[in-house]
């Protein structure tokens, strides 16, 4: 099953990951699903801008911000980290409602939603979603996988464990840049 984004990246790159592997899915037998939930998060106005743009431009959001932090502070028009989770534990509610354990599922989406992913699945705290977030930025067309392991428990979510996190080795071989 391929779950993507509805973002025309997204959807494109999935294309491209479906055709270069020779994986066959469809729309309609719901093997390829675009699904909004894996939007990237929504910044609202804050849309574009570095810490010091917030700053700058929109001061009372910088202030909420500070106060809040960046894990639940939500800018008009735009989403908390804790609003994208609650989206992505639907879909991981879908994902377990609608496939055997043994199925193997590509999500293809984008850089908080991938790190919001990782919190749900390796059971992170805020504190630990924040670190990663600061130190090990989500590069583009980077793969974070996880496998089934029945004797994991619940050290992950329903005994997925992490075998790669932000790996870009295939792009690096291939001699494209990464960013």
């Amino acid at each position: 099953m391929v779950l993507v984004s509805p973002y025309r990246r997204a959807i494109e790159t999935a294309e491209a990951i479906c055709e270069a592997a020779g994986i066959e899915v469809s729309r309609a037998d719901g093997s390829y699903v675009v699904d909004e939930r894996l939007r990237e998060k929504e910044f609202g106005v804050l849309t574009g801008l570095t810490k010091a743009g917030i700053a700058s431009l929109h001061p009372n959001e910088h202030e909420f911000r500070m106060l809040f932090g960046k894990f639940y502070h939500r800018p008009p028009g735009g989403e908390s980290y804790p609003d994208v989770i609650m989206r992505l534990r639907s879909v991981l509610g879908m994902i377990a409602r609608e496939h055997a354990a043994g199925d193997r599922v590509l999500i293809v989406c984008h850089s908080v939603v991938v790190s919001c992913f990782r919190y749900l699945l390796e059971r992170m705290t805020e504190e630990e979603i924040l670190e990663e977030d600061r130190v090990n930025e989500v590069l583009n067309c980077s793969i974070t996988s996880y496998r089934y392991d029945p004797t994991a428990g619940r050290r992950g979510h329903g005994g997925l464990v992490r075998e790669q996190c932000n790996d870009v080795r295939p792009l690096i071989q291939a001699g494209v840049g990464v960013s």
